[in-house]
């Protein structure tokens, strides 16, 4: 309505509205690089990105995307690194203390991921049901957001679970169908102990998790090698 009426008064009075009105409003990503996201944690500690590796003691990593064993095939990162925002990384901690009493240890498959690997990503995959649209970042970019399995500590293997890592098959959304007990056992246990620390499952991805309370949070584009 507000447009409608910019352009008849602009049409009666003779003013260059038009163009004006008729330009697009879309808001160009925030996207931070290194001096921009120090600057942002000296005036919010919380924004600090935390090496998992070394805050949560017994952790494992399986980083994907540092190999070609993933589904672009490729290596898109140069170190096999896990970074998250702090409050991410203590929620993560309270986690692993609990899956610890259970047996269990957490194994992060990806967590920080630079802004660059997500428009590479959508450059090879363009679905944003698996992968995020460049235009909006995604939670991973944000140091928000978790792939993770578990690991028996007794066998010390990764437990079963319904699909591999990064499977795009209907089989992987977390409330899809599962007919065996111990792989539907498995992926509950993930969901809801991880829930209880603020983690919320994708719903195409059962080893997807997003934290809740990350309001705030810029997309970052820095790599792991430029962290520390």
């Amino acid at each position: 309505m507000m447009k409608l009426v910019l352009v008849t008064i602009a049409f009666c009075l003779g003013f260059p509205f038009l163009s004006l009105v008729s330009q697009s409003s879309e808001t160009k990503l925030n996207v931070l690089d290194r001096k921009a996201y120090e600057f942002s944690i000296q005036k919010t500690p919380n924004k600090e990105l935390i090496n998992l590796e070394k805050k949560i003691p017994g952790i494992l990593l399986d980083i994907k995307y540092a190999t070609p064993d993933n589904f672009t095939k490729q290596i898109i990162y140069k170190e096999a690194k896990a970074y998250a925002r702090k409050p991410v990384a203590e929620a993560l901690g309270e986690a692993q203390k609990e899956f610890s009493k259970l047996g269990y240890s957490i194994k992060i498959f990806d967590a920080y991921r630079p802004y660059a690997a997500t428009v590479k990503f959508f450059e090879i995959i363009g679905d944003t049901r698996y992968v995020a649209s460049p235009k909006t970042g995604s939670r991973h970019n944000k140091g928000c957001a978790i792939d993770l399995s578990l690991v028996d500590l007794k066998t010390k293997q990764t437990i079963p679970m319904p699909t591999e890592y990064d499977s795009f098959r209907k089989e992987a959304w977390a409330e899809a169908p599962v007919s065996d007990p111990e792989i539907l056992k498995n992926r509950t246990l993930l969901i809801s102990i991880l829930a209880k620390y603020g983690f919320r499952v994708n719903k195409t991805e059962w080893w997807h998790y997003d934290f809740s309370g990350c309001s705030g949070f810029e997309v970052l584009d820095i790599p792991f090698e430029d962290l520390e």
